[in-house]
Order: C-alpha cells, then structure tokens, then sequence
C-alpha cells in the first residue's frame, strides 16, 4: 500500500511539474511580449522626448568651442598688436623728447604758430590774475555791503527806541539803506563780469589750448618718425623696416598738417571772440564802478539794463523804512 501510494505521489508530482513544464514557454512567451514592447516603448518616448527638447525655442543650443576660441585668439591678438604700436610710438616719443632737449636732434619749428601759443598762453595767465583780483573785490565789497545793511537795521532800531535822536538815526539808517542797494547792484554787475572771464579764461581759452597740446604731441610723434625714416634711409636698400617706417612717417605727417590747420584756425577766432568779450566786459565794469562811487545811481541802473543785467540778492527784497 505504501509503494502504491509513493507510485501515486510521484505520478501526481510529475503530472504536476509536466504541466508546468509544459505551461512555462507559454508564460514566458508572453511575459517576453510586454518586455519587448516596454522597451519599445520606452524607446520611442526617449526619441520624442529628444525631439521636442531640441525643436522647443526656450532651449538655446551653445556655440560651438571653435567659434569662441576664434573670437578669443582675435581679441587677444587685436590688444597685443594695440600694445605694440602703443609701446613703439612711446619710445619713439621719448627718444626724440630726450634728444631734443640734449640738442642731438632736430625739431619741427613754426616759429609764428608757436610765438601766438606763447602769447596765447600769457594772456590766459594775465586774464586769471583778473579774475582772481576780481573776485577778492568782489567778496570783501559783499562783506561792506552785509556791514552796511546790518547798520541800516541798527540805526533804524535806535530810532524807535531813542525819540531824542529818531531823526539822526531816520537819517543814518536811509543812507545806509540806499547804500546797500547800491551795493547789491554793483554786486550784479561784479558777479556778471566775473563770470564772463571765467568762462573766457576756463572753458574758451582752454578748449584752444586743449587742441594746442593734442598738436604738440602729434609734432612730438610726427618728428619720431621723421627721424626714424631719416636714420633708415642713411643705410643701405633694401633695409629691414624701411617701408613701414615710410608709412608710419606719413600717417603722423597728414595727422600733424591737420592739427596744426586746425589749431591756427581756432586761435584766429579766438582772438576775435576774446577782444568782443572782453571790451564789452571792461566797459561793464568802468561804467558801473564809476557810477557807485560817483554816487549816480540812475546811471548805475543804466549800465545793469544796457548789458541786460538782473539783480538777485536777497537784501534787496527789504522795503524801506518809508515804504513801511
């Protein structure tokens, strides 16, 4: 009975792995279709995933390493040859400055150009003397005038308060009233002149002489390379750096022409525009000097209206004690 059960046991146990066996391919046929097409399928979505990443416009694609490594190998090369040249012309530069304070060279001399310079320069150093006198009168003249005006009230306090000398005082305190108001017109007219010769002596002159030094030192660079040129023409043909010392030597010598052109014709109408400025500043201030302390006040008004002259100061807004 126990063989016949063991018999049985193992028949049902190989019944058992046979059906197994037998469904196995089955299962793994089919359990394979859904790998095969979960591959694909992920496959595809990587593909469209790419696709749409590289279509969509917010992503920008880089530029490549060889167009910026050209663009850096120009801008580099650009400055050192900038560096080059720059350091080149500055040797020249100094060379020729040496040399020509040593005596060992020769300089470009434009005798009346330079002689006007010189004057030019002058005449600016005369004019800030001026203006620097100008606007010390101006500023103790502005102390006397606040003195006079703080007087004025003095005078005109003790008059209310001492009935004996009100009329005395009445009559200091008017004087120094009108004096005052005088003051602050002649003020006007000192404040105007000052102004005017500043902008002679620091925005007109010096735009001129701004202009003077860029032609010196294009004569200073225009007679390196002459001399340069000179020196390489003395050696024998075919000399290394003759042709480009010829260029050189005439790109300076066209820039050197220009800016002298340029300068003669700026300081001619410079000295037509400092003589129209200045003999209207001059007759300003004779005219209104000579009326304050001639004591003629009409025609210091006179003189602050024909140069159209507005007075702006703040004592002045003070009514007299006649008008109170």
């Amino acid at each position: 009975m126990s063989q016949i059960r063991n018999s049985n046991s193992l028949t049902a146990e190989k019944t058992s792995i046979h059906d197994m066996l037998k469904d196995t391919p089955a299962h793994e046929n089919k359990s394979s279709l859904p790998t095969n097409s979960g591959n694909a399928t992920y496959t595809r979505s990587v593909s469209t995933t790419l696709s749409n990443s590289t279509s969509s416009p917010a992503i920008l694609t880089p530029s490549s390493p060889t167009q910026n490594d050209d663009s850096t190998v120009l801008k580099t090369s650009s400055r050192i040859e900038n560096l080059k040249n720059w350091s080149i012309s500055t040797y020249k530069c100094t060379k020729q400055l040496m040399f020509e304070k040593l005596g060992k060279t020769s300089r470009t001399h434009d005798a009346e150009l330079e002689t006007q310079i010189d004057q030019l320069r002058e005449t600016q150093k005369k004019y800030i003397n001026i203006l620097r006198l100008a606007r010390a009168l101006t500023s103790h003249f502005y102390h006397m005038v606040q003195t006079q005006h703080a007087l004025g009230e003095a005078f005109s306090d003790l008059a209310q308060k001492s009935p004996e000398l009100q009329e005395e005082f009445l009559y200091n305190s008017e004087t120094q009233r009108n004096l005052t108001k005088n003051g602050e017109t002649l003020l006007g007219a000192l404040n105007f002149f000052i102004s005017s010769v500043n902008t002679l002596c620091h925005k007109t002159i010096e735009d001129t002489l701004q202009s003077i030094r860029q032609y010196e030192a294009a004569r200073i660079e225009y007679d390196a390379y002459r001399t340069d040129l000179e020196s390489l023409s003395t050696k024998p043909e075919g000399t290394i750096g003759l042709e480009e010392a010829q260029q050189g030597y005439e790109v300076h010598r066209q820039n050197f022409m220009k800016l002298r052109a340029e300068v003669t014709i700026k300081m001619k109408f410079l000295d037509e525009n400092r003589i129209k400025v200045m003999h209207k500043q001059l007759l300003l201030f004779h005219n209104a000097i000579s009326a304050y302390f001639s004591g003629n006040q009409q025609a210091l008004e006179a003189t602050l209206k024909q140069f159209n002259i507005k007075v702006k100061t703040p004592n002045s807004t003070f009514p007299s004690w006649l008008e109170q």
